[in-house]
C-alpha cells in the first residue's frame, strides 16, 4: 500500500484491482453466498463464524447452503480464495468487513441486535485505520449510525476519517432459482460520501447493479419497506380468505381470475401463517423504533396480527373437518403435517408456521406428526425447543392411512400428492397444492 495515499484512495485501489481481503461474519443463507459471490469477483474471502461444525464442513468442501454446491465451495476453498475460521483476531487482516447476522425479534416483538452489537465488538477489538465494515442484517432505520458506529467509535477512531462504515440490505430468497447473489440488485449506502463510493466500488465489483441511495439510514427503510409490503399484501389476502371461505367462495380462484388484470393488480397468496427470516420479523422493527416518534403504525401491526392468526384459524378449519367428515374430534385424532419448512422445495426451518401447527394441535389434544422431504428431523429452534429431534415420517400408504387427517402446511414438490390423495380419509389443503395439480375435490378441504 502506498503510504501516501489516504485511507479512502488506498481502500479504493485495493477494491478496485482486487487486492482488498475481505471477511464476512455469519455464514448462514445470506453470508455463505455473499462470500462465494465475492470470491467469484477475484477478492481473497474470510469468513467468521462462531459455529465449529460450519467451519468444519466449509474445509472438507460439504456446504450446509441449498444455494452453495459443494463444488462451488471446493473450488474456492482449494484454490485458497475462500477458508473460513472462528477466530475473530483474523479481522485485523480484512479490509473489507461484511457483517451478516441474524437480527431476530425478542418475546415481547422488540428488535433483538445483540448479535449485531457483539459482532461490532468484536471487529472493535482489531479495527484499524483504512477499514470499510459494512452491515447487511436487516434493522430498523437509525442502526448503522446509532448503534453500529458508536461501537466502533470507542476505539478513538473516527468514521469517514479513520475508518469506513456502510449499510446494503441483504436479497437473498432461498429455493428462488432464478435470482442469485450477484444478479439481484444491490441496494448501497455509506456514512459519508467516501464510505458511500467505497460500498459501491465495494458490491459493483461483485453484482451486477448497485442502486445508490441517499443514507444508511434510507438503505435500512428499503428492506424494511419491501418485507412490510409483502406482509401487509399477505394479511390481505389471508383475511379475504376467511371472509370468502364464510361466503362458499375460494379465494384462489378468486386470486387466478384477479391477476388476469394486466394492470393495477399483483397477485399474493393465503397461506397457514408467515415464515422466514425476513416478513415475520421486519415490520416489527419499523413499528418499535416508531415510537420512538410518537407516531402509530396501525396499518402493519394489523396486518401482523392477521398473519399471526392464521395458523390458529387452519386448526380450527382441521377440527371442524375431522368433526363434520369422520366424526371424530382433534383431541382424539392424530394428523400428519406435510412440510416443516417455511416455503417449498427448501429446508429452512426459521419462524415456520408448521411449529406452531404443531403446537396447536397437540395443544387441544391431538397427536401430531410431520413428513418433509428436505427436513429429516426437527432441528433446535428458540420457541419450540420440545421438537428438537423429532423425526420426519415416511411417506407410504401404510404410514399415511394411519393418520386421521394430512395437513399440508407447505407444498413441497417432492411430496407424492397423488398418493395421499388416495391414502389419506381427510386432507386439509393450506396451500392450493392439490387444486393445482387437479387433485382437488372429494377428500381434500381448503383451510
Amino acid at each position: 500500500m502506498n503510504d501516501a495515499l489516504t485511507p479512502h484512495a488506498a481502500l479504493l485501489a485495493r477494491i478496485q484491482d482486487r487486492s482488498a481481503r475481505v471477511g464476512v461474519i455469519g455464514l448462514g443463507y445470506v453470508g455463505l453466498p455473499l462470500a462465494m459471490t465475492v470470491a467469484r469477483a477475484g477478492f481473497a474471502v474470510t469468513g467468521f463464524d462462531i459455529d465449529p461444525a460450519k467451519i468444519v464442513g466449509i474445509g472438507a468442501s460439504k456446504s450446509y447452503i441449498e444455494a452453495v454446491p459443494d463444488a462451488v465451495l471446493s473450488e474456492f476453498v482449494a484454490t485458497g480464495r475462500f477458508s473460513a475460521t472462528t477466530d475473530f483476531a483474523g479481522l485485523a487482516a480484512c479490509d473489507v468487513i461484511v457483517i451478516c447476522v441474524p437480527t431476530p425479534l425478542t418475546r415481547h416483538r422488540d428488535p433483538d441486535l445483540s448479535f449485531v452489537t457483539r459482532t461490532g465488538r468484536s471487529i472493535a477489538l482489531s479495527l484499524r485505520r483504512g477499514q470499510l465494515v459494512v452491515l447487511e442484517s436487516t434493522t430498523y432505520p437509525g442502526t448503522t449510525d446509532g448503534v453500529v458506529r458508536p461501537i466502533l467509535e470507542e476505539t478513538g477512531l473516527e468514521s469517514g476519517r479513520d475508518f469506513f462504515l456502510g449499510f446494503s440490505p441483504e436479497r437473498e430468497d432461498p429455493g428462488n432459482r432464478d435470482f442469485r447473489t450477484s444478479t439481484i440488485p444491490k441496494v448501497v449506502a455509506g456514512d459519508g460520501a467516501e464510505a458511500a463510493s467505497l460500498v459501491e466500488a465495494f458490491y459493483g465489483a461483485a453484482v451486477e447493479r448497485v442502486v445508490p441511495v441517499s443514507s444508511t439510514a434510507t438503505a435500512e427503510a428499503v428492506k424494511l419497506t419491501e418485507n412490510i409490503f409483502r406482509a401487509v399484501n399477505i394479511a390481505l389476502v389471508n383475511e379475504l380468505k376467511v371472509v370468502y371461505e364464510a361466503m362458499g367462495i375460494d379465494i384462489w380462484e378468486v386470486i387466478d381470475a384477479a391477476k388476469t388484470k394486466p394492470f393495477g393488480y399483483m397477485p399474493f397468496y393465503p397461506g397457514p401463517g408467515l415464515g422466514g427470516h425476513c416478513i415475520p420479523i421486519d415490520p416489527f422493527y419499523l413499528t418499535w423504533k416508531s415510537r420512538e416518534y410518537e407516531l402509530p403504525t396501525r396499518f402493519i401491526e394489523l396486518a401482523g396480527e392477521i398473519n399471526s392468526a392464521m395458523p390458529r384459524h387452519v386448526v380450527d378449519r382441521l377440527a371442524e373437518a375431522l368433526d363434520m367428515r369422520a366424526g371424530k374430534a382433534l383431541s382424539r385424532s392424530t394428523v400428519l403435517v406435510v412440510g416443516l419448512a417455511y416455503k417449498k422445495n427448501v429446508p429452512d426451518i426459521r419462524e415456520s408456521p408448521s411449529l406452531k401447527l404443531i403446537e396447536l394441535i397437540e395443544a387441544r389434544g391431538g397427536q401430531a406428526s410431520y413428513h418433509d422431504p428436505h427436513v429429516p428431523q426437527v432441528p433446535p429452534t428458540r420457541e419450540y425447543g420440545h421438537l428438537k429431534g423429532r423425526p420426519s415420517v415416511d411417506l407410504t400408504r401404510a404410514v399415511v392411512a394411519g393418520f386421521d387427517a394430512v395437513l399440508v402446511a407447505t407444498d413441497h414438490d417432492a411430496v407424492d400428492y397423488a398418493g395421499l390423495r388416495a391414502w389419506s380419509p381427510l386432507i386439509v389443503d393450506t396451500r392450493n397444492a392439490f387444486d393445482r395439480r387437479g387433485l382437488g375435490g372429494g377428500n381434500v378441504v381448503k383451510a
